[in-house]
C-alpha cells in the first residue's frame, strides 16, 4: 500500500505506519512519515524518506524543502550522512543558515535589494549588509511546500510545489513553482526546477545543501575539488560581483585541476580576505543550456566522490566561512568554520543589475526550467 500522510493526530499516524510496515516492506518504495512540529500559523511539517535499491537514503521535510539527511556509502560500503543539519525540525525553524533548503525566488545576492524591470524599480526585502540574499527575509527556505511522491522504474522522488504571491518579498508576479527531487538507482540525486509567472519577473532557483563527504568526521579542507570553469566573479566588500570576469589561472581560484580546498584558502589574496574563504561564483565552461559537468568533490579518507552536472551557467562555491562554532548540529557535532561546503548551481549573483550577465527574466507564457544532478560513487 501507499502510505497516506495525515494531520489528524498521533493515533491515526500510528495506525498508518504500522499498516505500512506489516503489509509492505520494500525499501525501493518511498518511505514517508509525518512530524508534529508546527511552524507558527502553519500546518504540520511533514517528513519524507526515499531509499534507492543500493541503500542510499534521503530525508526531506515540507518546510523549506529542506534535505535533513543524505546517507551515502563510503569505500567500505558504510553509510554516512554527508549533509549538515539538525537532529530535530524545530531547530530548522529557529535558526537555519539555509541548511539543505530550496532557495528562491532569487538565489544569492542582489545589490541593495533593488532592480529595474521595464523601467519600474522594485525594492526587495534586504537581509544581508543592505543587500538581498537568497530570496529575502521569508524566502522559499522558510515556507511550507505541498509535497507529492512518485516512483519510476529506476528510482523514487518527491515534487515540492509552492505558489508565491505577487509582490511576495517585493518580487512582481504570482509565481507557481515545482521542484522535483529524484533519487535514482544509479546513485544520483536530481533536482529539476520549473516555474511560471503571470507577470514579468526575475527568478534564480537553487539548492543549499552543506556537504561534508567525511560523514562529519572532520572539516572540508582536505576535500579535493575540481571546478569546470576558467573564470570567476570577483566581489566587493559586501560580496556583490563587481562585474569583472576574472581568469582563475595563477590565482587561488584555479580549480581546473582537482586540489585540496585548504591548499590556498589562507593565501594572501584580497578576494579570499573579503569573503573569509571561498564564496564566489564560477562561470562554467559551457555553451547554452546543455547538461554539463560542473564540479567533482572527493574526500580521500572515505573514498566518497560527488560529481555535479547542471544546465545552469554558474556555480557558487561556498566553503562554510560563516560557520563559527555557535551551531551544534546532528549527533552533537559543533559546526565550526569550514565544516561544510556548498556547490550551488545557478545564474550569476546580481544578474538583474548586470546586463552583461545571462538574463534571469521570466515572462508570462514562458516556463523557467533548469536541472542539476549530484552523482555519488567511491574510488
Amino acid at each position: 500500500m501507499k502510505t497516506i500522510l495525515t494531520t489528524l493526530g498521533f493515533s491515526l499516524l500510528f495506525c498508518v505506519l504500522i499498516s505500512c510496515s506489516t503489509s509492505e516492506n520494500d525499501d525501493s518504495q518511498p518511505r514517508t512519515d509525518t512530524q508534529t512540529n508546527k511552524k507558527p500559523d502553519a500546518g504540520d511539517i511533514k517528513s519524507y524518506t526515499l531509499v534507492n535499491k543500493n541503500g542510499i537514503e534521503l530525508t526531506a521535510i515540507s518546510y523549506g524543502g529542506i534535505i535533513t539527511s543524505l546517507k551515502v556509502p563510503d569505500k567500505n560500503g558504510v553509510l554516512g550522512d554527508v549533509v549538515l543539519g539538525y537532529d530535530n525540525i524545530q531547530d530548522y525553524i529557529d535558526r537555519n543558515p539555509y541548511f539543505g533548503a530550496i532557495i528562491g525566488r532569487y538565489g544569492n545576492r542582489i545589490a541593495k535589494g533593488k532592480f529595474t524591470l521595464d523601467g519600474q524599480e522594485y525594492q526587495l526585502a534586504t537581509n544581508d549588509n543592505g543587500n538581498q540574499l537568497h530570496g529575502g527575509i521569508l524566502g522559499f527556505d522558510k515556507v511550507i511546500w505541498d509535497v507529492s511522491e512518485f516512483k519510476k522504474d529506476n528510482g523514487t522522488g518527491l515534487v515540492f510545489s509552492y505558489s508565491s504571491a505577487d509582490m511576495e518579498e517585493g518580487y512582481p508576479g504570482k509565481l507557481d513553482v515545482n521542484v522535483t527531487y529524484f533519487l535514482s538507482d544509479e546513485n544520483a540525486l536530481e533536482f529539476e526546477y520549473r516555474a511560471v509567472t503571470d507577470k514579468k519577473t526575475i527568478i534564480n532557483l537553487t539548492h543549499h545543501d552543506y556537504f561534508n563527504l567525511s560523514g562529519m568526521k572532520e572539516n572540508i579542507l582536505n576535500h579535493e575539488l575540481e571546478i569546470n570553469a576558467s573564470t570567476f566573479l570577483p566581489v566587493d566588500d559586501t560580496l556583490i560581483p563587481t562585474g569583472e570576469m576574472r581568469p582563475v589561472k595563477g590565482t587561488p581560484f584555479d580549480f581546473t585541476t582537482a586540489k585540496p580546498i585548504g591548499r590556498d584558502i589562507n593565501a594572501d589574496n584580497t578576494q579570499l580576505k573579503i569573503a573569509g574563504g571561498y564564496d564566489h561564483n564560477w562561470l562554467l565552461n559551457k555553451d547554452g543550456q546543455e547538461m554539463t559537468h560542473a564540479a567533482s568533490l572527493y574526500e580521500p579518507k572515505s573514498g566518497r566522490l560527488m560529481e555535479v552536472y547542471t544546465t545552469e551557467p554558474g556555480l557558487q562555491f561556498y566553503s562554510g566561512n560563516f560557520l563559527d562554532g555557535t551551531i551544534t548540529g546532528k549527533n552533537g557535532v559543533v559546526y565550526s568554520k569550514y565544516y561544510g561546503l556548498c556547490l550551488e548551481t545557478q545564474h550569476y549573483p546580481d544578474s538583474p543589475n548586470k546586463p552583461e550577465f545571462p538574463s534571469v527574466v521570466l515572462e508570462p507564457g514562458k516556463e523557467y526550467r533548469t536541472k542539476s544532478v549530484y552523482k555519488f560513487s567511491t574510488r
